[in-house]
């Protein structure tokens, strides 16, 4: 589920203090029943670090929630992220990360590292305060160790999804291409004109008269 988020939020992102200050509106947003259950956000961001969405990934129980981090990573693709961060909530207070929370950051970081869209931090958070995986040195530790081998089957999904995310955004851009083009050819303007600006062949071009 998509989060709402003003203009206003969607800052740039220098630390995890930039981060925690928007999820925290974000989680007191809820009412005291929906604080109490582990929710998991993923945060897209863009080239430079520019928040682009925030995304309830999954809303679990009072003491964890389940996520599958190919799904997640099909989603980020689909939305064109360049980064990501990840957030989840401990209700008890205690932020602490747990076996499981380490786990799934070392996952999310190896599947991240292969596909090029990095996992800046994980942020386990309360309505007072949080914890940073990158700021406790958590980051680098995961990523010198590298516990986490890709299996056979999660590579062949991924390189799958890469093939699908590339045909999509190269899908997005002809057609970016050709509604400009009809809109120059609409103002008046040459054929050289619209094929030099739009970087469409003449053949394309045509078609659209």
């Amino acid at each position: 589920m998509n989060v709402k988020l003003n203009r206003g939020q969607k800052i740039q992102v220098l630390n995890a203090g930039d981060i925690y200050s928007i999820m925290q509106q974000i989680l007191l947003r809820e009412n005291k029943i929906g604080r109490d259950k582990e929710h998991f956000w993923l945060v897209c961001l863009n080239s430079s670090n520019r928040i682009l969405m925030i995304e309830l990934i999954s809303l679990g129980s009072a003491k964890s929630t389940v996520i599958d981090p190919m799904d997640v990573f099909s989603f980020a693709l689909q939305k064109r992220a360049i980064k990501l961060i990840m957030v989840h909530n401990h209700p008890s207070g205690d932020l602490q990360p747990s076996a499981a929370d380490i786990d799934i950051t070392e996952r999310m970081y190896a599947i991240g590292q292969f596909i090029k869209m990095p996992i800046l931090d994980h942020l386990i958070i309360s309505p007072k305060a949080c914890y940073s995986f990158k700021e406790a040195g958590m980051m680098d530790k995961i990523a010198t160790e590298k516990k986490y081998d890709l299996t056979f089957g999660e590579l062949d999904k991924l390189n799958a999804q890469l093939k699908k995310a590339e045909k999509e955004k190269a899908a997005a851009e002809q057609k970016a291409k050709i509604e400009m083009a009809k809109q120059m050819l609409a103002e008046g303007l040459s054929m050289e004109q619209v094929i030099r600006i739009s970087g469409l062949t003449k053949r394309e071009v045509e078609k659209l008269k």
